[in-house]
């Protein structure tokens, strides 16, 4: 085996992780803000409100990823009428589909504050807005936290689907690199362990933040 490959081509292969790093903070933080929004709907009571969202939703977490980065690289350039290039193709698919998950997320923790809390508020005179600026969301975003973070990891291994579209992220340029050197071994085992240990480190953080809360007082 000839590990120096990896010593050789580091250059080219971190450059690659780095535009990995921005993809998954693109898709991060777009698709938590999308969520964000589509939580609060998926709690209202207005009709008009809710059933989009929950549309929305639904339509997403029922498509594969890899079939939605498809969608935005090949259709909707036909609709619009010009490229959006691999990359913003790339950051709309992870940020709309994302967002499907991240909206169950904080729905999830809107609903896990307590209901009596929510009616102390209103008895204060306090406004909706008020209520869930003030009382609901921060509690709610305490209770998040962890499944916010394992979320972050699942879309940092998701960036790898990138490839089908020709972006050069992490593994796409790892696999360049195998192509010319041939060293598929030493290759793939190294980008297996750079996932490990960054995948690693985000479930580390997801377990300590779930163990803090666990420890917070109620």
């Amino acid at each position: 085996m000839d590990w120096n490959v990896i010593a050789r081509n580091l250059g080219f292969m971190a450059g690659g992780l780095v535009l990995t790093f921005q993809l998954a903070a693109l898709a991060i933080g777009g698709g938590l803000l999308l969520g964000i929004l589509l939580g609060l709907c998926r709690v209202s009571s207005v009709s008009w409100i809710y059933y989009p969202s929950t549309a929305y939703v639904h339509f997403f977490r029922s498509q594969p990823l890899i079939l939605v980065i498809f969608w935005f690289y090949f259709l909707v350039p036909i609709l619009v009428g010009r490229p959006l290039g691999a990359f913003p193709s790339t950051v709309v698919a992870f940020i709309c589909f994302e967002a499907a998950y991240f909206a169950e997320i904080v729905r999830g923790g809107l609903q896990s504050v307590s209901r009596g809390q929510t009616m102390a508020a209103y008895a204060c005179g306090l406004r909706y807005s008020q209520v869930q600026l003030h009382v609901v969301i921060p509690q709610a975003l305490r209770n998040m936290v962890p499944a916010l973070t394992t979320q972050a990891v699942v879309i940092f291994q998701d960036t790898s689907l990138a490839y089908v579209i020709g972006l050069r992220e992490f593994l796409r340029r790892v696999n360049l690199v195998d192509t010319r050197e041939v060293r598929s071994v030493e290759l793939y085992c190294f980008a297996g362990l750079v996932y490990l240990v960054l995948c690693s480190m985000g479930s580390i953080l997801a377990r300590r933040l779930e163990q803090r809360r666990g420890a917070a007082p109620a």
